[in-house]
């Protein structure tokens, strides 16, 4: 099977030794999103913001790849604070429709560049 490395210049840069995503077949693995400003580097302001930015981010990822987000099969959500549950789910519901994707949120002591919230996921192109 062939491994296709996936790049958009509407994401941010990968900021350690990764790809933005790497397809393989009708997969596609999206590596981890932070609310990075593509364009400036800049991580975005507060949860709300920083979630919003990441749910873009992927998408652009999505999008070079040949799917959106709603091919996403399964998400991994990683937060700093389960606080923000609540907000989450509101803004992920700005970008995702039923049938949600599955998904797991967790929350961890710290993220990358100090970022609030981070996803990864996992997306399928075509059913086999």
């Amino acid at each position: 099977m062939n491994k296709s490395i996936i790049h958009s210049d509407n994401a941010p840069k990968a900021v350690g030794t990764y790809s933005q995503a790497v397809k393989m077949g009708d997969t596609v693995y999206l590596s981890g999103q932070i609310g990075l400003d593509p364009g400036t580097g800049i991580l975005a302001e507060g949860f709300n913001a920083q979630a919003h930015q990441v749910f873009q981010n992927l998408r652009a990822v999505c999008q070079a790849a040949g799917g959106d987000l709603q091919n996403i099969a399964k998400l991994g959500v990683f937060v700093t604070d389960l606080s923000n549950f609540a907000a989450l789910n509101d803004i992920m519901g700005q970008y995702f429709t039923e049938p949600y994707p599955a998904r797991a949120a967790i929350q961890a002591a710290a993220l990358p560049k100090g970022a609030l919230v981070e996803a990864d996921g996992v997306m399928v192109l075509s059913e086999s």
